[in-house]
């Protein structure tokens, strides 16, 4: 993927971050208004996750902008990790709303208080519900086709906050239909450890991208699969691979690995061969940069790189250490 490339597509990307700004903006409205109606904590827990919606999808939205920007004398590898850093602040803000939703139905718990107006108020915070699907439900898609954890994290946020207020809906239609007032609170509470749920995944996820984690097994295969072509169409013991290293940033991958052939070929045969190579994993793994290292097959020192992280190939196609 060439700089300009992930700069335009960077930028075609930040409009589902505005539309997730719209979608939260309005469900705030529409939340805030049922909780006033109403008086339930649940509904206010509710609403206080749409205020997290707000401001992680801010944050997306900075995050895609500055993702999208090409390599420079300062970044050689891009802007993309910047993404990571947004999936990370999201998780710790769920961390804070779902400590507060707790703290707010704790207090209510020990002085509960009578729901109004609860038809007109579940009214509308199903209609709030519904645009946070939808919206939720696009920007996931956009997020896995883009390959951005920044989107995927801010739909499948969006989507979690779906579930929560279905459930938050149905706990405050009990507690109208049974007047059993504590109900709304144990709701509140539900909602605010699934929130703690969803923040954590996200810190974790988040991580493992800031600390270079390799491409996921199904993605390490297709290379496999490359390279084995290649050995297959060689001659015997013509052509080994090792020192094989794949990371992750942002939506970008990387992958390095050396290809070892006979000393005596013509530098511009073993040319051919690593572009070639580099151009067939390019194909399978769409937009991955691919770095090549070629060495002669007969000198030991070709082999000081196994192990230390690097991996290696036999002939069957698959990994050893």
């Amino acid at each position: 993927m060439t700089g300009s490339h992930a700069h335009a597509e960077g930028g075609s990307l930040t409009r589902w971050a505005w539309l997730s700004i719209a979608a939260a903006i309005l469900t705030i409205g529409l939340k805030s208004g049922a909780y006033l109606l109403t008086g339930s904590v649940g509904l206010l827990s509710d609403a206080m996750e749409s205020g997290v919606n707000l401001v992680a999808a801010v944050l997306a939205l900075v995050a895609l902008t500055i993702a999208a920007r090409p390599a420079d004398a300062a970044h050689h590898f891009g802007h993309g990790k910047a993404e990571y850093f947004s999936a990370g602040a999201e998780g710790l803000m769920i961390f804070v709303a779902a400590g507060l939703i707790i703290y707010a139905a704790i207090q209510r718990l020990f002085d509960p208080q009578p729901l109004e107006a609860v038809g007109v108020g579940l009214a509308i915070t199903l209609l709030a519900t519904a645009v946070n699907g939808a919206v939720g439900f696009l920007v996931l898609r956009a997020g896995r086709r883009a390959r951005s954890i920044t989107l995927v994290a801010d739909g499948k946020h969006l989507l979690t906050d779906v579930w929560t207020s279905l459930g938050v809906v149905v706990g405050v239609a009990l507690v109208a239909l049974t007047g059993w007032l504590p109900l709304d609170s144990i709701v509140a509470i539900a909602v605010g450890l699934n929130i703690l749920w969803t923040g954590a995944g996200l810190i974790r996820h988040a991580a493992n991208g800031l600390m270079d984690h390799a491409m996921n097994p199904a993605d390490e295969a297709q290379i496999a699969g490359v390279l084995k072509e290649f050995i297959d169409e060689s001659a015997p013991g013509e052509l080994e691979f090792h020192g094989l290293q794949t990371r992750e940033s942002g939506r970008e991958r990387f992958v390095s690995l050396h290809v070892l052939v006979p000393g005596a070929w013509p530098v511009a045969r073993g040319h051919d061969l690593l572009q070639r190579i580099e151009d067939r994993i390019g194909s399978v793994l769409t937009g991955a940069r691919v770095l090549t290292h070629l060495e002669p097959i007969e000198d030991p020192r070709a082999y000081d790189e196994m192990g230390d992280g690097h991996t290696g190939l036999d002939t069957r196609g698959g990994w050893v250490v």
